[in-house]
């Protein structure tokens, strides 16, 4: 009897402990969220149940199984405790991760709340999120050296490992340069307020906006919804046009090649008719103007502006569709011609030499002209 009692005591006061101390918790933690609305840490840090009870029943399983009183447990106590202490390692991790990651989320949160500067919010999510990105990693390499140095073979290793650490530090700078450089490439943009998730920037002739930065990488989703990806090294090494910097306001201008005899003045009213009318305009400016000419036609430039980049592509293709569209049911002259003369024909000689026909027909129609009256046509092999 005391055989089967001793084990369900061990694993079922492990799970019962542990249920019993994660619904304390989510409990305590569910009240602070309903008395401080302001606040989201407490509502996100509910999230970090699954892992606490993870830690907790491996924890409580790792001090009591040798009490279990099972024959195979004790013959294989070592590899046991070794097993179980690598998961709690691995949950001790994974707790250390969601209860910063949480932070974060909840700082990130309050201060998107409190701030109507939409750069400025873009700019902390950015650095929020490399910030993550960087105490992930940092977690999960001590987790895996952790583990490591628990397993007494991996001890050697280590301590052959320190030994040479400054050489193979040095091999590694060099092997690893590019990475390297991406990663403070990767610092450097986060905290040097140089591109921010959700800018919007044309990067080799690509137009698109930013949504996601990690340590490495950078990705722009283009309009037609593809993504290029990019080493973050590019940003801080080339040129490229940030279309948010300093704000998302956006001025735009639409060209029209028309005729010297366009009405420029009624094109003028027309175009402030039709930006009344698109709700992408944000109102604040608007002009038309002659801004080059040429012998055939002249350059008229409009103007246009509105909130952030989305918005003046569509004023930009409604005003060049809709004034085009108007110049040509009221004002078709204004429109560009191409002007044509009749072509002036060789004289007869060259026109016989040239085509290999007959004499060419005389200006009236009725025979062939006079220079080329006696003229012989070279055969064409008709016959």
């Amino acid at each position: 009897m005391e055989n089967v009692l001793r084990p369900l005591i061990v694993v079922g006061g492990a799970v019962v402990i542990t249920l019993l101390v994660g619904w304390a918790v989510d409990r305590l933690l569910r009240r602070a969220d309903s008395r401080h609305h302001e606040t989201p840490l407490w509502g996100l840090l509910r999230r970090c149940r699954p892992p606490l009870q993870v830690v907790l029943i491996t924890a409580l399983l790792r001090g009591s199984y040798r009490q279990s009183g099972i024959a195979w447990v004790w013959e294989h106590r070592v590899g046991i405790g070794q097993a179980l202490s690598l998961v709690l390692i691995g949950a001790t991790a994974w707790l250390v991760v969601r209860v910063a990651a949480t932070v974060v989320e909840s700082s990130y949160a309050r201060y998107a709340t409190s701030t109507r500067d939409p750069a400025r919010v873009r700019r902390v999510r950015t650095q929020v999120t490399l910030i993550q990105r960087v105490v992930i990693a940092v977690v999960t390499v001590v987790a895996i050296a952790a583990m490591l140095l628990t397993l007494p073979p991996m001890r050697a290793v280590g301590t052959s490992m320190l030994a040479s650490a400054g050489v193979v530090g040095i091999v590694a700078g060099v092997a690893a340069q590019s990475t390297l450089g991406n990663l403070f490439a990767g610092l450097q943009i986060a905290f040097g307020d140089m591109v921010r998730i959700g800018d919007t920037v044309v990067v080799d002739g690509e137009w698109g906006t930013v949504e996601e930065i990690t340590l490495t990488f950078l990705a722009v989703r283009t309009w037609d919804e593809r993504r290029i990806t990019m080493p973050v090294s590019y940003f801080t090494s080339k040129p490229f046009e940030n279309w948010s910097r300093g704000g998302v306001q956006m001025t735009g201008t639409v060209f029209f090649h028309l005729d010297h005899a366009a009405p420029v003045a009624a094109m003028r009213k027309k175009l402030r008719d039709i930006l009344g009318d698109i709700a992408a305009w944000d109102g604040r400016d608007w002009s038309l103007a002659v801004t080059d000419t040429t012998p055939t036609t002249i350059q008229v430039r409009a103007v246009v502006t509105a909130k952030d980049a989305d918005d003046i592509w569509t004023v930009r293709c409604a005003v060049r569709e809709q004034l085009v569209g108007w110049l040509r049911d009221h004002h078709p002259y204004a429109l560009p011609r191409v002007a044509t003369s009749p072509g002036a024909l060789p004289p007869g000689e060259q026109w016989a030499e040239l085509t290999g026909a007959g004499p060419r027909p005389s200006r009236n129609g009725t025979g062939p002209d006079r220079d080329v009256e006696d003229s012989k046509a070279p055969r064409t092999g008709r016959g």
